[in-house]
């Protein structure tokens, strides 16, 4: 992988508000504090704004959190982001995905442990990505198991997540190291 195109920042570069926030952040997860707050942080006033909306979307939003990490995964899979790969892999195991789910979303192969409106989503993650656009009858049978506000919010998420990407990617932003003891 590349050098990152804008490095990480530090305190100076970031501010103390948003570098204890990494830090706090890398404790959490179990790594480093993640480079894409210390890259992003470098805008203060955008990623503020920015962690605002996400934070909306994932972990605060109506889908479950396994709903959101398995559409999370299948983004960052489409896009090959290596960084939201590594950094959403640990946050599904922690949200009850096991290792084969998400080896089967990542290889967008089917898994019997996936429920129909998990396999729903990850059908209108792929016409999303494909086509910036659901099909009249993929929408229609969204509408059978997810809510007005669910589908908002599932075409918001994979949205962000493909704009998170290739944010990540121009950045070269790399994946964060985990600490040791850590998954």
């Amino acid at each position: 992988m590349s050098e990152p195109r804008i490095a990480p920042g530090g305190w100076r570069e970031v501010g103390p508000f948003v570098a204890g926030f990494a830090r706090v952040a890398g404790r959490v997860q179990g790594t480093e504090p993640p480079a894409v707050f210390l890259t992003l942080g470098r805008h203060r006033r955008l990623f503020w704004g920015w962690l605002h909306f996400a934070g909306r979307l994932m972990p605060g939003g109506r889908l479950s959190r396994r709903e959101s990490e398995l559409v999370i995964v299948r983004v960052a899979a489409r896009r090959a982001s290596a960084y939201e790969l590594e950094q959403h892999r640990r946050l599904a195991r922690r949200a009850g995905l096991s290792r084969e789910e998400i080896v089967a979303v990542e290889s967008f192969a089917d898994h019997p442990g996936l429920a129909e409106r998990e396999r729903l989503l990850l059908r209108a993650t792929d016409e999303l990505l494909a086509d910036q656009d659901l099909s009249d009858g993929l929408w229609a049978e969204l509408g059978e198991r997810f809510d007005d506000r669910e589908r908002i919010e599932i075409l918001m998420l994979v949205g962000h997540y493909a704009m998170l990407a290739t944010a990540l990617h121009a950045l070269r932003v790399r994946p964060d190291r985990a600490r040791r003891g850590k998954d």
